[in-house]
């Protein structure tokens, strides 16, 4: 597992350059990504040493034919009728893969919340605020960021709700 610091960091994915250009404090988490592993969440957490609940998987969903992202505890699963609720939507399910992949830039495994090609309504499971940092995807698989919840939030306009569950 690589770390780097922001000053370390340069070009990387549009996620990385996001929050370089952001100013932001973030911690660069780096491993080796096996294809065959069955969960890319939890993968990542594994790999980083870091409790499943501090590590969220973003994923795209389509409220009322609107893109929205979801950003949940990879312990855990989307609940996309609280996810619709949360954007005053009245209904949620997972979006076409190529379509989130073209919308928002990423591979699906390494779509990151940060530096989407088109900025989507963002949620972010309330859970977060648990923790003093949590990981998301920097953008390709095999690589994550850890910062503040509320910088996450702040960067991706996110509203707080409780998106996920067990």
């Amino acid at each position: 597992m690589a770390k780097k610091s922001k000053k370390q960091q340069s070009g990387g994915t549009p996620a990385t350059v996001a929050l370089a250009a952001a100013g932001v404090t973030y911690t660069v988490h780096a491993y080796e990504h096996d294809p065959s592993h069955p969960s890319y969440g939890e993968e990542a957490a594994e790999a980083m040493g870091v409790s499943p609940e501090r590590v969220f998987k973003t994923l795209v969903a389509d409220v009322d034919g609107a893109l929205t992202v979801a950003v949940v505890p990879v312990a855990g699963q989307l609940d996309l009728k609280a996810l619709a609720a949360a954007v005053r939507g009245k209904r949620a399910a997972m979006a076409d893969p190529a379509l989130a992949e073209r919308t928002t830039g990423y591979v699906r495994g390494g779509i990151s919340p940060l530096g989407q090609r088109k900025r989507l309504p963002t949620v972010l499971d309330a859970s977060a605020s648990d923790h003093a940092t949590i990981c998301v995807s920097a953008g390709r698989r095999g690589l994550e960021v850890e910062l503040s919840p509320e910088v996450l939030a702040e960067l991706t306009e996110a509203v707080l709700a409780p998106i996920g569950r067990a």
